[in-house]
């Protein structure tokens, strides 16, 4: 039986395995054990039950045997499949394929031997005699790619020679390998790396024996580090990789440096907590000899489809020299940054933000851990917390709670609103129809309701968010009801009239009086709620004018076009002088009126004269229409001359002297492919001033001057260019510069953060670009640059001086492929010195990276050398080397 039993199986494999060909194919399983050939010839036999017995005659049969294969196989080969049924071999040859469960191979040669449930692959030579189409080898996620493979896919067991695999940033080539399972590989002779090319790295660790989970961890033996295949002297006895997708837990290593006021230090040491998938915390601190000291603690979060932001805590204390020593000075200082965004498909009627940037005015300038360029030159500190939501009724209404902080870093002084509450309804059209056009006066009339509540501080650095701080806060309601409505006026003009309604709400009052003891008057704070109300009217007409000058359609510039829009408004508003009080100036009995009891409140006093104002402005748009170089296109290109030119003045009709207001010139327009942004702006006051600098009722052309006196002016230039190769698009994003407060681009140089040294001071990752040259010889040399012109003009008082005069320029290139350089300097006119300036290189070592910054001159020199590694996971293996100027704590 057993005899006729292997003959069947034998047969069954030859007839599936003699249909093979180079497509892919699929090895059956074994359905069923089949029975003797005696068996099939004698009947069935009934089985006996004795109702009184459980007993039972059952037929005999033959126990399943399990099939040879536990799952499909496929495989293909470009050339020959050749069956070999004595050996039981399949020998698949040239490009050759073999899928079976969660196992891929792919090699120059297989041989499938599915008698010992093996798996050979390797390595064929091509037409020269050299070695091609090493295997790759795949089981799950992981990937081998040696020169030849064993493999038993009944034991899953397997010998590798020259073994290359990938685990997390790591490159590692051995010997010889050893799969014992699924999940533990046994190496011999082993290299690992973070280069890409792990046959010719440029560094590497050489190791004995390695023991490899993947996915989880790396334990190697007697270690020692090889650069450009020489051997160095910095070893281990043994060392552990974790090796994770998930984030781990762990120490961060400082960096030594020195300073000839602060002694010995290590820096940017600490640990870093792997909380858990949405956020994480990092704790850092510096340390030195003299006992100063800085902690750092930073945290990121995150919610997919709900929010993300980041959370630095900064506070340093700074000793500079020796106790006992006269420049000895001890100061701490700190800085808070937090962003935060909320995903607006979690709550499109709710919507919660956070930009702050507050601390010590003289943090980016006395902290000596980061290179804070940007901050440092920056004059404010700003931060905004806000949160809206949106109340879907009928009329909709908007509420929104905001704090703000404005901070300017050089008076020290600090503004604040904690909170400003704004609450809007809708508009609503009284008159109009619910459904069609609302046309004319009546159907226009709209009205509104505006809340908006603010509590104001203005403190200093010194005492901020101490008690006098909060006892010194002014706080105040505006409610504001606009009613309006607009309609045309013979076709060709929008007309527009309001009136607005406004009530003010405040808690703190003051009240003049004389005080004989100091001899002037003195304010007295009046605790208690008061209000006052006003009314204003106002009107204005407009319209919009075309106006084309055509030149021909065979003319370079075809045409001219100028589109101008006129504006004349009118603003009515009382006399509320009856919110005016008295007080006796001088202790004498005299009695004078001229102070409201609401002065120095946040949304102003009510006022006690008149105003009748006609306001005249005009806007201004100049656009051409070029023929286009490009002779392949019909149309012609259209060109913004000017983006605006406006004027605009005001006439008050109540006044008795200087009814006309200085006329205010702006413009603004888009060069050179739109590169080049140009801004301007200028006053000009139609009267005369007098000797002491004071305008008085006389027309400045009877004075003997022009018609108009230029008090003040300014341009700004803007000018961005690069070559083809650089796109003029790109952006530093969230650069550290920007997140100090600085700015965007590096025309004031560019900051590092010490603590973290994987990414380039370009802004951009070092990414290995191979370029097959096209031609028999190009010389490719990216390049950006930067300007910026600013130049400011007074003449308030016949002084005729200019004020400001600078220009700033950054530029960066490649010199090769492999080196970049940059510079931000500047000059200013006026001072007659040079700014701000920066020097930039870096070398892109491949897996390493090294770079060079030097501030030459200046308040703070400064340089600082670095090379290390890119990859994280061996970001510590660097060297960093710093060299600060003696700072003096301000």
């Amino acid at each position: 039986m057993q005899r006729n039993l292997f003959y069947i199986v034998f047969l069954t494999i030859f007839l599936t395995l003699g249909n093979l060909k180079t497509y892919p194919q699929e090895l059956p399983k074994k359905k069923k054990s089949f029975a003797s050939k005696n068996q099939k010839d004698t009947p069935k036999k009934e089985v006996v039950t004795n109702p009184k017995s459980t007993d039972t005659i059952k037929l005999d049969s033959i126990k399943k045997k399990k099939p040879i294969l536990e799952g499909k196989v496929k495989y293909k080969a470009l050339k020959s499949a050749k069956i070999d049924q004595k050996k039981k071999l399949v020998t698949l040859y040239d490009k050759a394929e073999l899928y079976y469960q969660d196992i891929e191979l792919k090699s120059g040669i297989i041989i499938f031997d599915y008698q010992k449930n093996e798996v050979y692959a390797g390595r064929i030579k091509d037409s020269t005699g050299a070695l091609t189409q090493r295997p790759v080898f795949k089981q799950g996620n992981n990937i081998v790619e040696p020169d030849s493979i064993r493999f038993n896919y009944k034991t899953k067991k397997a010998l590798v020679w020259n073994s290359r695999t990938n685990q997390g940033e790591f490159n590692v080539k051995a010997q010889v390998t050893k799969k014992e399972n699924d999940s533990v590989y046994f190496m011999k002779s082993a290299r690992f790396t973070t280069a890409k090319d792990i046959d010719n790295p440029e560094y590497y660790f050489q190791t004995s024996k390695v023991k490899m989970v993947p996915g989880k961890k790396v334990v190697v033996g007697l270690t020692h580090m090889v650069i450009a295949d020489v051997p160095t002297p910095l070893a281990l006895p043994f060392a552990f990789f974790p090796m994770t997708e998930k984030s781990r837990s762990g120490l961060i290593i400082p960096t030594y440096s020195d300073s000839n006021t602060r002694g010995f230090s290590l820096q940017n040491g600490g640990y870093y907590f792997a909380l858990s998938d949405n956020y994480d915390l990092a704790i850092l601190g510096d340390y030195y000899t003299n006992g100063s000291y800085a902690l750092r603690f930073q945290s990121s979060y995150a919610k997919k489809y709900r929010f993300l932001g980041n959370l630095n805590l900064r506070i340093e204390n700074l000793i500079n020299s020796e106790r006992g020593y006269p420049d000895y000075s001890r100061t701490n200082i700190y800085n808070i940054q937090w962003t935060h965004s909320k995903d607006s498909k979690s709550n499109p009627n709710s919507r919660f933000s956070a930009s702050v940037n507050l601390g010590s005015s003289k943090y980016f300038v006395n902290s000596i851990n980061q290179s804070n360029i940007g901050g440092r030159l920056n004059n404010t500190l700003s931060s905004s917390i806000s949160y809206s939501k949106t109340f879907n009724s009928i009329p909709q209404v908007n509420l929104s709670l905001t704090a703000t902080h404005s901070q300017n870093t050089n008076t020290e002084q600090i503004n604040m609103t904690l909170p400003t509450l704004q609450l809007s309804v809708d508009r609503m059209y009284p008159f109009a129809p619910k459904d069609g056009v609302k046309k004319g006066f009546f159907k226009n009339i709209n009205l509104q309701y505006n809340l908006r509540a603010e509590n104001q501080i203005t403190t200093t650095d010194s005492l901020f968010f101490k008690p006098k701080m909060f006892q010194d806060a002014k706080v105040g309601f505006q409610h504001s009801i606009p009613l309006s409505t607009n309609f045309k006026v013979f076709k060709h003009f929008s007309a527009t009239t309001a009136m607005n309604y406004n009530e003010v709400w405040y808690l703190k009052t003051i009240r003049k009086r004389y005080d004989p003891a100091q001899n002037k008057v003195v304010d007295d704070i009046v605790q208690g709620f008061d209000a006052f109300r006003t009314y204003s009217l106002s009107f204005g007409l407009g319209t919009t004018i075309y106006g084309t000058f055509n030149f021909g359609e065979n003319k370079r510039i075809q045409a001219i076009r100028h589109v101008m829009r006129p504006n004349v408004s009118y603003s009515y508003t009382p006399s509320f002088s009856k919110y005016y009080d008295t007080y006796d100036p001088d202790g004498t009995g005299t009695i004078r009126k001229d102070y409201t009891r609401f002065d120095g409140g946040i949304f102003g006093a009510p006022g006690r004269v008149m105003s009748n104002n006609v306001g005249f402005s005009l806007s201004n748009t100049f656009e051409a229409k070029v023929t286009d170089k490009d002779s392949t296109k019909t149309e012609p290109k259209k060109i913004m001359l000017l983006n605006n030119l406006n004027f605009s003045t005001n006439y008050d009709i109540s006044a008795d002297s200087l009814k006309w207001s200085p006329m205010r010139v702006s413009g603004g327009t888009q060069l050179l492919n739109k590169k080049m942004n140009v801004n301007f702006a200028a006053t000009l006051d139609p009267y005369a001033i007098n000797n002491t600098g004071k305008r008085i009722n006389t027309w400045n052309i009877d004075n003997g001057g022009s018609l108009f006196r230029m008090t003040s002016a300014n341009m700004t230039l803007n000018y961005a260019f690069s070559s083809s190769d650089v796109d003029d698009e790109k952006k530093k994003k969230d650069s550290q510069t920007e997140k100090n407060g600085g700015r965007k681009d590096d025309l004031f140089g560019s900051s590092v953060d010490l603590s973290d040294r994987r990414q380039s001071q370009f802004g951009e990752d070092n990414k290995n670009k191979e370029e097959t040259p096209s031609e028999f010889f190009k010389y490719k040399l990216p390049w950006d640059m930067n300007l910026a012109y600013s130049l400011t003009y007074s003449n308030s008082n016949r002084e005729k001086k200019i004020t400001g005069n600078s220009l700033m320029v950054s530029m960066n290139t490649d010199l090769t492929p492999k080196w970049k350089i940059g510079v931000s300097s500047g000059y200013d006119f006026v001072q007659k010195g040079v700014t701000f300036t920066q020097l930039r290189f870096e070398r892109d070592l491949l897996s390493w990276r090294m770079d060079f910054n030097w501030v030459p001159f200046g308040d703070n020199p400064y340089w600082g050398f670095f090379i290390g590694i890119k990859a994280g996971v061996l970001s510590d293996i660097k060297w960093d080397k710093r060299n600060q100027a003696d700072r003096v704590i301000r």
